[in-house]
């Protein structure tokens, strides 16, 4: 397989010495309507809308039906999530969606199905997870909404509204958009300004509140104080969501196809990067749960820019819980930069990745994107992890590797598969020769000291369920039973697919628990191992640590959990914004308003203080100061701006004070904006007429 591609990049360079590059790449851009009817229906209606610009733009570039077969059948290559087998499950739910769409909503106007707004977006995204009609209102125009989630992979949020309505009552249904409409066009009997969202948006909740929740944000976990359009449901509506059915697709497959599409077969410039990852749970000796993971993509691409050479790597990860929530995300970039000399030491290896974070206990799916900015090539990683205290004696999963080396440069520091001072070095294709030492490390779980007095560890090393290699060892020859390595020489062992089973065996010689894995030694005499990009990391003491955790429990909805890693990491270093602003927002919702206050106060006397305002001005107001109150929110509307909840608050705090002339100043302030609010109405119409 290898030799054939070398032999088809040769040949391609060998023709390309030849030709020039004005013949080569000279193609002249047809319009649509100039293709023959079975292409332009398939252009224009039947991909409309998945198909990416610059696949399009190549496509309408094509000279003959021969190309343009071959096109069709890369487009829907590029899409097929199972390449190995029969079908293409990607393109029998695209032309069912079609004839779905033209079969239900089709029927309001002239047209079929696919072109209406509804049509469009059951083509674009499929069936909705639920749907909401209210079509029967007499004050409010026809109005449903989708909602959708779980959509991460394609760039979108991972849980949205998209709302349709018929302006004016009429015709078909039209896509809304907060932006471009707002409440006001929702309503029947709306004669206000156009302009102004907050007077439609009070009195669109009157009528029908969840329909007045979408007019102006179609995000549900997007907060905001302001009552005004959200320009990231503008986004999602205008760019995101048209831009999803090929937000995995690399289109540059296509100008490759377009430059060598007499040259060499259209599978050559497959444009998903595949890669092999590995990731693993390992306890550390405070007690707190890393995963360390890695990433082999099974190319690099490099820029040469002089006489040196860059690649840019993007990395996001994401941690979810069973129900998509997130739990944990962080984004990483990577420079890289070499010159001719380290290129060359690694320009014929793989590439590794290596990470580590901390998680707390739990069911997640893990994923993490990949992205090469330099060459727009990607590749991705999910993965399931369950966290876990164990309660009784148990092994974790095995972790196979073709090194072990003594590492003393980052001692008492984390690393990826550094365990204490030892380095692992694992692969995950768990790929060996015959000359390679296998190292196998796992911990012991949930174990108590009589255990390691009578129990042991046998290890078979098996070829078709056939016991090649057998060893055993009582417990107590470990020193240390959450950090358990051991080797085997496979000198003796044929090339072949094997399996290496642990069992831990209790003094009755019962099973108690075991664990296998996979490996292959390879009639290579010789594997090019990758060159490795690993990120070290500060020690499991640093506070980081804890806030990342407390914040993950925090996200859990465990907030007793979040207090005492949040308290942990704020007492380790106060001076951090970061740590005191998390923890003093989570002491504000526990009402510990003084705590708060001192928590902040150090923080006031700097540009830090902006982040502080809002929970000081509230802290305060809470405890009766009323003054130092109004001051933290006039700082707040001076450096953020108008803002009605802080409004309210100032006008609350004058009315405590007695000073009713600047309570009624800020109260009809907000109602300025904000003209629907029937308490702060009702108070200043008190208030005037007693005056």
């Amino acid at each position: 397989m290898k030799k054939a591609i070398i032999r088809s990049i040769l040949c391609l360079f060998l023709f390309l010495s030849f030709v020039p590059f004005s013949l080569l790449f000279s193609q002249k851009k047809l319009s649509p309507i100039d293709l023959s009817p079975v292409y332009e229906k398939w252009l224009e209606e039947e991909v409309v809308y998945i198909i990416a610009p610059k696949e399009r733009d190549v496509f309408l570039q094509l000279q003959t039906d021969r190309e343009r077969e071959i096109f069709i059948k890369a487009f829907w290559k590029q899409r097929d999530p199972n390449p190995n087998i029969p079908g293409n499950e990607f393109k029998e739910e695209h032309y069912r969606r079609i004839d779905y769409a033209n079969n239900w909503f089709g029927k309001d106007s002239p047209g079929r199905g696919w072109r209406k707004a509804r049509g469009r977006i059951y083509i674009t995204l499929g069936p909705p997870k639920s749907i909401e009609r209210y079509e029967n209102s007499g004050e409010m125009y026809p109005v449903i909404i989708w909602f959708y989630e779980g959509m991460v992979e394609y760039k979108l949020p991972n849980a949205f509204n998209v709302v349709f309505f018929k302006k004016d009552g009429i015709g078909e249904y039209m896509l809304y958009s907060p932006v471009r409409f707002g409440p006001q066009n929702l309503l029947v009997h709306y004669y206000g300004d156009m302009t102004k969202y907050t007077e439609a948006f009070y009195k669109l909740m009157n009528i029908e509140p969840a329909v007045a929740k979408v007019s102006l944000n179609l995000l549900p976990n997007e907060s905001s104080y302001a009552l005004t359009p959200s320009l990231s449901s503008e986004v999602l509506v205008s760019q995101k969501i048209p831009a999803a059915p090929y937000e995995k697709v690399k289109d540059s497959w296509a100008d490759k196809l377009l430059k060598y599409k007499d040259i060499i077969e259209v599978d050559y410039t497959a444009n998903y990067i595949e890669c092999d990852s590995l990731a693993r749970v390992i306890q550390d000796g405070s007690g707190n749960h890393f995963v360390h993971y890695l990433i082999e993509p099974s190319r690099l691409t490099f820029e040469q820019l002089q006489d040196k050479y860059h690649s840019n790597l993007e990395i996001t990860g994401q941690i979810s819980d069973e129900s998509g929530k997130s739990i944990y995300q962080f984004d990483k970039t990577i420079p890289i930069e070499f010159d001719e000399d380290q290129m060359s030491s690694i320009r014929n290896k793989l590439f590794s990745f290596q990470d580590m974070f901390p998680l707390v206990t739990g069911t997640y799916k893990f994923s993490v994107l990949m992205k090469n900015v330099v060459s727009r090539e990607f590749t991705s990683v999910e993965r399931d992890l369950i966290i876990s205290n164990a309660t009784f004696p148990q092994i974790s999963q095995l972790t196979l590797a073709n090194r072990l080396d003594k590492s003393l440069k980052y001692k008492d520091r984390n690393k990826p598969f550094l365990i204490g001072d030892f380095q692992l070095i694992p692969s995950p294709r768990s790929d060996f020769t015959k000359e390679d030492t296998l190292y196998v490390y796992f911990q012991i779980q949930g174990w108590e000291d009589k255990l390691k007095e009578s129990a042991s560890l046998q290890y078979f090393i098996l070829k078709e369920d056939v016991e090649v290699i057998t060893r055993k060892k009582n417990l107590n020859e470990y020193p240390d039973l959450t950090n358990i390595f051991e080797e085997f020489a496979l000198i003796n062992l044929p090339p072949d697919y094997y399996k290496i089973k642990v069992s831990l065996i209790n003094k009755n010689r019962e099973e108690i628990f075991s664990r296998e894995a996979p490996f292959l030694i390879t009639p290579r005499q010789y594997l090019s191992r990758p060159w490795v990009i690993s990120m070290p990391m500060v020690t499991s003491e640093d506070p980081i640590f804890a806030n990342i955790l407390g914040n993950q429990f925090l996200n859990k909805n465990e907030e007793a959990k979040a207090r005492t890693y949040l308290e942990g990491a704020y007492n380790r270093n106060p001076n951090n914004p970061k740590f005191a602003l998390d923890l003093s927002n989570l002491l504000y919702k526990a009402k510990e308003f003084q705590r708060v206050k001192q928590i902040a106060d150090p923080f006031m006397h700097d540009e830090r203080k902006n982040k502080f305002l809002q929970t000081m001005g509230n802290s305060s107001q809470a405890l009766g100061e009323y003054i130092e109150a109004i001051s933290f929110y006039q700082e707040y509307l001076s450096f953020y701006g108008t803002n009605i909840f802080i409004l309210n608050s100032i006008g609350d705090c004058y009315f405590q004070l007695n000073n009713t002339e600047e309570a009624l100043n800020a109260w009809e302030k907000s109602l300025e904006i904000s003209p629907d609010q029937e308490k702060i109405k009702t108070r200043v119409k008190n208030l005037r007429e007693k005056k």
